[in-house]
């Protein structure tokens, strides 16, 4: 009796200087809330009106870093004993887990140090209640579960692996025991994803989704579903939603169902601005071509899902879909276009010379001028030059000059470039040539840009607007220091911005873009529209690492879709 009465006597006690005392890590305003929150904590009878006051109070807690007086309410939670005790165990693991990351990331070693021990064992001892005192069927003892899993992996315990793996089938075994609470699958998903184990996270995401969509019958809800984690940037939880939003519309609407999934196919489709996930939009794209055939796409998106599959770097297939779009569409406004990147893609992703020379060529011959025949031009006169076939190249530059005019300065000035290393007798510029040669000789086919990546961004934008490129290389896990990288840049690479508005105008105030070797990416601007090819080889103190392609497409304001 007097072990109870004293139990009674310190919540009651602890209660009251939970309730009015103020932290002064927080605001006025928060304060002014936290001692709402508080009395509202101290009210609550049971879980579901506890959960959303502690949530919001440790938002509060957490976002100004003031976990000792988070760990202080739990404390008073915690003497109420049975289901309160178990919660302020768990947050009180959360609290301790999130602060020993905000010692490390913030670099706080000497109150890191002298209490990293207790901390952890805070963490540990308090999660081994939760788990102990739940079961599988209930969301605590996943959220503990998952929370020591986080704790072990960040520490890279071998345990670690084993721990996933019992907690995957816990997971099943909760979706498939009727799931009361699905919240607890998302957010694993999400822990997961942000660790990048993708394959786990998606197998939780479709635990998810199976019981959303066990529970949501209508169609057009689920849809919505997918739309809000779509607007979230959730892409892996919008697709599969609507993995099986498209499964029940195809099932029940047949080939009606194409104008849902064109609808789809664009939301997904590369774009610059906005989430986006190419490969989900070509997935979408090929159901679209199974029901309907090439005949349910219109110019527009033949078009898209050509350009879709450029960006996702799959340059083969988009190679066949830009084909695809000049048979169905013969007149297309953009042929040339895609006639050109046919060409850039034959000749130095597939190593084609003679197919990549046909497109050029076809081109190179219409009376029109466009800056894709420019730079086809161009491209016949480049590799004319690189088989030493000076006189042909000569002619081909000199056709290009001529049917330029005073446009297109950009491909002029690598023209003129070209003509004076004929003219001197020199070989052609030397990071060009480099990748001209690892793309077209045969004994180099072992360089197949799987090695760097080469991305710019925007990838379609207006004339004079700045373009960003990039490029990374992925070292693996060697050990090694990461080795000092040139970077052989070539192509179509832009202008440097003229001195002055009025000097736009004067191609003698011009200079063409020359990134140094040290240049992993570099900002560059273009003043003619057209498809601009950007060439990388990247070396390394041992030989040559990898080459890669790139292409943006610049408009003419008006243009600019």
């Amino acid at each position: 009796m007097k072990n109870a009465t004293a139990r009674v006597f310190v919540f009651i006690l602890g209660l009251t200087l939970l309730l009015y005392a103020s932290s002064p890590a927080l605001t006025a305003e928060e304060n002014e809330r936290v001692g709402v929150l508080k009395q509202k904590i101290s009210e609550a009878k049971n879980s579901a009106e506890l959960y959303p006051y502690l949530e919001e109070l440790k938002g509060i807690y957490f976002k100004d870093n003031a976990f000792s007086d988070f760990i202080a309410v739990l404390q008073s939670l915690g003497v109420r004993g049975g289901e309160m005790e178990l919660i302020a165990a768990y947050y009180t693991a959360l609290t301790r887990y999130r602060q020993l990351r905000y010692l490390e990331e913030s670099q706080k070693w000497e109150e890191y140090f002298s209490s990293d021990n207790t901390y952890r064992s805070e963490v540990t001892e308090s999660l081994a209640k939760v788990i102990a005192a739940t079961t599988t069927n209930e969301p605590l003892h996943l959220y503990g579960r998952m929370l020591l899993w986080r704790f072990y992996r960040d520490q890279q315990d071998p345990a670690a692996d084993a721990q996933l793996s019992d907690l995957m089938d816990e997971f099943t075994q909760y979706s498939e025991g009727g799931a009361a609470d699905t919240a607890v699958i998302k957010n694993a998903a999400e822990v997961l994803s942000s660790y990048n184990d993708k394959i786990k996270s998606r197998q939780l995401y479709k635990l998810y989704v199976a019981r959303l969509v066990e529970v949501t019958k209508n169609n057009a809800e689920l849809k919505s579903a997918a739309a809000v984690f779509y607007n979230e940037g959730n892409l892996e939880l919008a697709e599969a939603i609507y993995d099986a939003y498209i499964a029940r519309i195809t099932a029940a609407q047949g080939k009606a169902a194409i104008t849902e999934l064109i609808e789809i196919a664009r939301q997904f489709s590369y774009r610059d601005r906005g989430p986006n996930d190419p490969a989900y939009a070509e997935e979408i794209f090929a159901k679209i071509e199974e029901l309907g055939g090439r005949e349910a796409f219109s110019e527009e998106l033949m078009y898209l899902r050509a350009f879709n599959l450029e960006k996702a770097k799959e340059y083969p297939l988009s190679k066949d879909r830009y084909v695809n779009l000049i048979e169905l569409f013969p007149g297309s406004a953009r042929r040339d276009e895609a006639e050109f990147k046919i060409g850039i893609i034959y000749t130095y992703v597939l190593r084609d010379l003679i197919n990549g020379r046909s497109y050029f060529t076809a081109l190179s011959q219409k009376k029109d001028i466009s800056p894709q025949i420019i730079s086809s031009l161009y491209q016949l006169g480049l590799l004319a030059q690189w088989e030493n076939k000076n006189e042909q190249a000569r002619q081909y530059y000199l056709a290009l000059k001529e049917k330029a005019g005073e446009a297109f300065l950009e491909t002029v000035a690598l023209t003129d470039e070209r003509m004076r290393e004929l003219d001197e007798g020199r070989p052609i510029e030397y990071n060009l040539k480099t990748f001209i040669d690892l793309s077209l000789r045969p004994e180099n086919a072992n360089f197949d840009r799987t090695k760097i990546e080469l991305r710019s961004h925007p990838y379609r934008n207006k004339k004079d607007e700045e373009v960003n490129i990039n490029s990374s290389y992925y070292y693996g896990e060697t050990g090694c220091m990461q080795p000092e990288l040139r970077y052989l840049w070539s192509g179509h690479l832009g202008v440097l911005r003229p001195l002055s508005k009025e000097d736009s105008q004067s191609v003698n105030r011009w200079a063409l873009t020359t990134p140094d070797t040290d240049q992993a990416g570099f900002p560059t601007t273009y003043i003619h529209r057209g498809t601009k090819e950007i060439n990388l080889v990247v070396v390394s103190p041992t030989g040559v690492v990898d080459r890669n392609i790139d292409m943006v497409d610049v408009y003419d304001p008006p243009e600019n879709p």
